[in-house]
């Protein structure tokens, strides 16, 4: 590692990307200390692993137990945060998360999975067919793998399997070997220009990719993705494409798409691999499956690691994530945040339910977001049978005019009487529960803290009974 050495500290040690350089930090025997805003189970579980993690933002605090050789930032912290303006008073090198991420990788065969959705659940999936391979790699992730409980690990073998984020530019600094693009589409345009600004980082991350004797996976499904395709193998990259669409190098068919999981097989040169039974529904799940498993077999796993893999993958916290049963009636987490997410989400759901309704709430996160696409949130959320829409998740944001939960609520194409903007948190629950019946499911949505609700759902469900 170049700059990570001695005493890193980082600030906003409880993210879901800087608690995983934490944990590959600790396993190095990096001494590393660290804050964040609030508390969190991220941070508590650095702890016993030897962290010098706090709540509260301190220059003073940062150096009381040394001064750190260096000082790792979130995206979010701002130049004004004083641990930063102590480490520049100090002249301590500041490094951003990209940065820190690529010396963290450097040296190592990295595989990098990006695109607007599914990068989560594909690294997660990526890392278990090489789990399962026998491969032990080091992976850092944006959530917990449900086999491991964990969002990183430092593994024995010469393979980093990284979410490589594009909301801030990472993927571009990653020294990438095996890249994935599962989609392109216009978000965090708080960072991007425009669309076209996303477009061109996405050519450059695939032909980054392949000058340096890789290869990369992409969508051929989606249309943003082609695009990227297109120019990228015109500047002769390597890429293998991947669909349902007859025209892709890897073709997908999806046999069945019930309650627990999707059903399908890829043919890929001439060979047919499957069928391949996931524990998670959905067929974008069977596509991002479909990505995990063509970057592996060019790493050298047999077809029989694919598959055994695959179908031992039983998911990742925040994605589609069953939260518990009562009464007959079942409740589930996603993480999604974007049209396209819940527009995915709610159709696995539907089949979930089988014969029952979807009552869905959803927090948005981002004024940006919300005023982008405030139309297409309401035809996704119209999806569902019973929606509850919650006013806008965005802390220390200067609101935009319309960007609102009600604004949001008005354009979902559902009866009256089946939709509810709910301004306050605490009602929510109520909403939900009084138009739930055994065979329903109920999705708690969003990117922000909605996931916390789930416990009060359960137990407003129990006392219904």
């Amino acid at each position: 590692m170049k700059h990570l050495n001695g005493h890193v500290h980082i600030v906003g040690i409880g993210g879901a990307g800087m608690s995983g350089i934490a944990r590959i930090l600790l396993t190095r025997d990096v001494k590393v200390s660290g804050s964040d805003a609030k508390d969190s189970r991220r941070l508590q579980a650095l702890l016993p692993l030897g962290a010098d993690a706090y709540v509260g933002h301190d220059g003073d605090r940062m150096v009381a137990n040394g001064v750190p050789s260096v000082v790792v930032v979130s995206t979010a912290i701002p130049s004004t945060n004083p641990e930063v303006v102590k480490a520049q008073e100090l002249g301590i090198p500041v490094l951003d998360r990209a940065t820190a991420l690529a010396d963290l990788i450097d040296g190592f065969t990295a595989i990098s999975v990006a695109g607007t959705h599914g990068k989560t659940t594909t690294t997660s999936m990526v890392t278990v067919i090489l789990q399962t391979a026998g491969k032990n790699p080091s992976f850092v992730i944006g959530s917990e793998i449900n086999e491991s409980g964990s969002n990183a690990h430092q593994g024995t073998s010469d393979l980093f399997v990284v979410e490589a984020d594009e909301s801030d530019g990472t993927f571009l600094v990653l020294p990438t070997h095996a890249a994935i693009v599962t989609n392109v589409e216009a978000d965090h345009l708080n960072y991007w220009e425009n669309y076209q600004a996303i477009e061109d980082a996405f050519v450059e991350f695939v032909v980054q990719t392949s000058k340096r004797d890789g290869f990369a996976v992409v969508c051929g499904d989606d249309a943003g993705a082609r695009v990227v395709v297109e120019r990228s193998r015109a500047q002769g990259a390597t890429v293998i494409t991947y669909g349902q669409d007859a025209s892709n190098d890897a073709v997908v068919t999806l046999r069945d798409s019930h309650t627990s999981g999707a059903v399908f097989d890829v043919v890929v040169d001439g060979q047919t691999i499957g069928p391949i039974s996931l524990r998670v529904p959905g067929a974008h799940n069977a596509l991002n499956a479909t990505a995990a498993l063509l970057v592996c077999r060019r790493l050298g796993s047999s077809n029989e690691q694919l598959v055994a893999g695959l179908e031992a993958f039983s998911g990742t916290h925040r994605r589609f994530e069953f939260r518990g049963e009562v009464n007959g009636v079942r409740v589930f987490d996603d993480y999604a945040h974007h049209p396209t997410e819940i527009d995915a989400v709610l159709k696995a759901a539907r089949r979930v339910a089988g014969n029952g309704k979807v009552l869905a709430a959803f927090q948005a996160h981002h004024y940006y977001r919300t005023a982008m696409f405030s139309q297409e949130f309401g035809q996704a959320l119209g999806l569902a049978d019973f929606v509850v829409v919650l006013e806008v998740f965005a802390p220390g944001e200067t609101p935009i005019p319309g960007a609102s939960g009600a604004t949001m609520a008005s354009n979902v194409p559902l009866p009256s009487e089946q939709v509810v903007f709910e301004p306050s948190w605490s009602a929510v629950p109520g909403h939900l529960v009084g138009h739930a019946k055994p065979g329903d499911i109920i999705m708690t949505l969003g990117a922000g803290d909605i996931g916390m609700m789930c416990p009060t759902i359960l137990e407003l469900l129990s006392s219904e009974s």
